[in-house]
């Protein structure tokens, strides 16, 4: 009867601990949240009750397995110690992984909800990202490694590892020159300040607005819900527009092809017009004026200024828009006309149009000598 009872009573004790500890622990962060509601920190860190609780209950019953004296524990002893060793490190970093992340994601949205400059907002954002993953990525290797060490063939070759490290690092450099390139592109942009989540950028003639920014990529999310993933070193070794970089506030413009005749002053008056009744224009400026002329037509630039590139892209439209309208209704003269076919002069013999000619100057020497 003692075999049977003595395991329930050391994993049935280990589970009703870790379950009471989760639920004090729970319990004391929501009431702190409560009293601190100017921080999302004691919320946050509410996410981070199930590797808690996951990790006490693997330490509990690290402890205290052999306390169990159950026959299967006794013959397979090292292996269950090296299984929930194995478990606790991971434990271990899953926790860790998530009070940074709620550290971090607290310090930001603190930040963000103090600042009045969207730029410095995204650029905030940016290093935040790129930190939290940095710091996962470190816990993983670290965890990874501590796994690796409780095996004690691990132990036995770390000295020749050791030895040879240098050569290994030498074949690992040349290996992931690629990746390291990435890796320091991707921290350069995040602390350079060179391009943000958020922004809007025209990457090889695709615009969009970058939406991720890893260690190793850049994800680019076109205006027709594309994306576009690049490697962070495109960014740092070739030229781009970054459209938000010095403030989002954008001059769109728009190019009427128009006939010589175009009402010009009348054009001014109706753009101001559109403009006045776009939400989408800042109120700051707007202009039209002709830039250039052809043979057959002139060229009539109108600009307008936008809060952001969406804005700006928006207003150009409806100026188009609705400038076309208004002069196909008002002035149809003023669009442009194409000859699409050309006029035939008539057929006639080189005499008939010897005789025509010789009739003409008649009739003008007749009438000369009449004047006279």
């Amino acid at each position: 009867m003692e075999d049977v009872l003595r395991p329930l009573a050391v994993i049935g004790g280990s589970l009703a601990i870790t379950l009471s500890v989760g639920w004090a622990v729970d319990r004391l962060l929501r009431r702190t949240d409560a009293r601190h509601a100017e921080t999302p920190l004691w919320g946050l860190l509410r996410r981070c009750r199930f590797p808690l609780q996951v990790t006490v209950c693997t330490a509990l019953l690290r402890g205290s397995y052999d306390q169990t004296h159950a026959r299967v524990v006794r013959e397979h002893a090292s292996g269950i110690a090296q299984f929930l060793a194995l478990v606790l490190i991971a434990a271990t970093a899953w926790l860790a992984v998530r009070v940074s992340a709620a550290v971090v994601e607290s310090s930001y949205y603190r930040y963000a909800a103090s600042a009045h400059d969207p730029a410095r907002v995204r650029r905030v954002r940016t290093q935040v990202t790129l930190i939290q993953r940095v710091v996962t990525a470190v816990v993983g290797v670290v965890a990874a490694s501590a796994m690796l060490l409780t095996f004690p063939a691990m132990r036995t070759v770390g000295a020749s590892v050791l030895a040879s490290a240098g050569i290994l690092g030498i074949v690992a450099g040349v290996a992931a020159q690629s990746t390291l390139g990435n890796l320091f592109a991707g921290l350069q942009i995040a602390f350079g300040d060179m391009v943000r989540i958020g922004d809007t950028v025209v990457v090889d003639g695709e615009w969009g607005t970058v939406e991720e920014i890893t260690l190793t990529f850049l994800s680019v999310r076109t205006w027709d819900e594309r994306r576009i993933t690049m490697p962070v070193s495109y960014f740092t070794a070739k030229p781009f527009e970054n459209w938000s970089r010095g403030g989002a506030q954008k001059t769109g413009s728009v190019l009427f092809h128009l006939d010589h005749s175009a009402p010009v002053a009348a054009m001014r008056v109706k753009l101001g017009e559109i403009v006045r009744m776009s939400p989408a224009w800042d109120g700051r400026d707007w202009n039209l004026a002709v830039t250039d002329t052809t043979p057959s037509t002139m060229v009539v630039r109108a600009l307008v200024t936008a809060r952001d590139a969406d804005d700006a892209w928006t207003v150009r439209c409806e100026v188009r828009e609705q400038m076309i309208t208004w002069l196909r209704e008002h002035h149809p003269y003023a669009l442009p006309r194409i000859t699409t076919a050309t006029v035939q002069p008539p057929r006639t013999s080189p005499e008939s149009e010897d005789r025509r000619l010789t009739r003409l100057d008649d009739d003008l020497s007749k009438d000369g000598t009449r004047q006279a």
